[in-house]
């Protein structure tokens, strides 16, 4: 089954949503000194933003065939 262009939109709508509420997780954790789990959540944080890119990539890849 071949993935949409509105399919892969929504998709990347929600990545970005998850990423952003990741971020304040992230963000929490550091403003309360505790390393290891902001460290781990910014890692995260890295991990899906360039899910993004590649998913985003893949619709730009998609819409020129």
């Amino acid at each position: 089954m071949s993935a949409s262009s509105a399919e892969l939109s929504s998709l990347a709508t929600a990545l970005d949503e998850l990423t952003r509420r990741l971020t304040v997780h992230a963000d929490a954790a550091d403003a309360a000194k505790d390393e290891e789990t902001a460290r781990e959540l910014f890692a995260i944080e890295r991990a899906l933003n360039s899910a993004n890119r590649r998913l985003a990539r893949l619709s730009t890849t998609l819409r020129r065939r």
